[in-house]
């Protein structure tokens, strides 16, 4: 019999499950009142518009290209729609500063594979999004902690990174609505990060698949934005900016993209090509058109849901919390962050509120590199109605309030 463990690499190692697509599984108990998956509603989704354009493409001249291997960076009808897209941004770019993704999550798998080497350290925020220290573990890498409020000085990271065998390689972070805490970079702190890689001379990986997801408050710019303001266009940019169509249109197409400096989107273009040739011609030729009639109209039809959404969880949360208990406030996204009082533990408190309150939630110490965080949970509003909002967070409210006061 084969012994596969002395056969894997040492890389295998560092991968875990994701406790976030094992607790989607209870999305199918109708028991349940799931706010665990950040997900957007499926109920929304322009359906039409994709049997319209898949048509259109599978019924025209354009059938046997679309059925066809593409190039590695994309569909130019896509890539030109992002173009013009990272323009409005204050984006200055052209289709040679564009990779085409199987969904962002390969563009941060991508990123980490071209830019890690082995004992290199990655600056993350704390908490993090899941997906990313997934992605970038393989690589046998380093975390340490950014915040962008209080960073500690370059040479502090620099030298931290040097006695644990590698350098600082780039900062990660969301800085629109982030996944998980649903909160937003004001435009100093956003300064202040393009700053701090400056002095360290490393890379910004800006994660910005909620960017569109705005329901309050006034747009910050882009950090790729600012760095092109700063030093004279995206050739000289620093910074990596990772969008997606899956919060947006659809998730299931597994459609995002980078846009970056041209000479690192070459160097993607390779690990692409090596990876899987180029994503799918069909699904991003009907983006393409989607996203060409669709996506203003779309965003703003889906933001309103989401607003009202957000808004009726935010005053469940202020109706049946308990005292000691806090939450983030976010402008836009699919999340808010709660912090029970010290000493609660979230995982413990999820097997009881899927037992006995029948709501599922994450708990926060999956977004922690350092598995820290156990008094924290994440919410996602973006697939719950106001009825069920009410009723999941009332019950919810009534097993925190009971364990804080028991202790147990």
């Amino acid at each position: 019999m084969t012994t596969w463990d002395s056969l894997y690499a040492r890389r295998a190692t560092r991968m875990r499950a994701s406790e976030i697509r094992e607790l989607l599984k209870l999305l199918d108990r109708p028991d349940v009142i799931s706010f665990a998956g950040g997900i957007p509603d499926p109920a929304l989704f322009p359906a039409e518009a994709f049997q319209k354009a898949y048509a259109e493409i599978l019924s025209g001249p354009d059938a046997e290209r679309a059925l066809q291997y593409g190039v590695s960076e994309g569909s130019p009808r896509l890539r030109a729609w992002i173009v013009d897209h990272m323009s409005k941004l204050g984006v200055p770019c052209t289709p040679d500063n564009i990779l085409v993704t199987s969904g962002s999550q390969q563009g941060l798998d991508y990123i980490g594979k071209l830019f890690l080497s082995e004992g290199d350290t990655a600056l993350v925020q704390w908490p993090t999004y899941l997906g990313a220290v997934q992605a970038f573990n393989a690589y046998e890498l380093n975390f340490d902690r950014l915040d962008p409020r209080t960073n500690r000085s370059p040479a502090e990271y620099r030298s931290q990174a040097e006695q644990k065998g590698g350098a600082v390689k780039f900062a990660y972070l969301s800085p629109d609505f982030a996944n998980p805490t649903g909160l937003s970079l004001d435009l100093e702190e956003r300064r202040r990060i393009l700053s701090l890689a400056g002095d360290l001379s490393c890379a910004v990986i800006e994660d910005a698949p909620y960017e569109s997801l705005r329901y309050d408050g006034e747009p910050v710019p882009a950090l790729l934005s600012l760095d092109c303001a700063q030093n004279g266009g995206i050739e000289n940019s620093r910074t990596l900016y990772c969008g997606s169509f899956s919060k947006s249109l659809s998730p299931g197409l597994r459609l995002g993209w980078i846009c970056a400096a041209s000479e690192v989107i070459s160097r993607l273009v390779l690990i692409k090509q090596a990876s899987d040739l180029n994503t799918p011609v069909l699904n991003q030729e009907a983006m393409a058109r989607v996203a060409e009639s669709e996506f203003e109209t779309h965003t703003a039809k889906t933001n309103a849901v989401y607003k009202l959404r957000r808004d009726a969880m935010l005053a469940a949360l202020e109706r049946h919390l308990p005292e000691g208990v806090r939450w983030t406030r976010p402008e836009g996204g699919m999340f808010i962050w709660v912090e029970l009082p010290a000493g609660t533990n979230a995982s413990e408190l999820l097997e009881r509120s899927v037992e006995t309150a029948k709501v599922a939630f994450v708990p926060g110490g999956a977004f922690h590199p350092d598995e820290s965080g156990r008094n924290t949970l994440r919410l996602s509003f973006s697939c719950a109605d106001d009825d069920k909002i009410e009723a999941g967070i009332s019950r919810l409210g009534s097993l925190i309030a009971e364990i804080v006061t028991s202790g147990r």
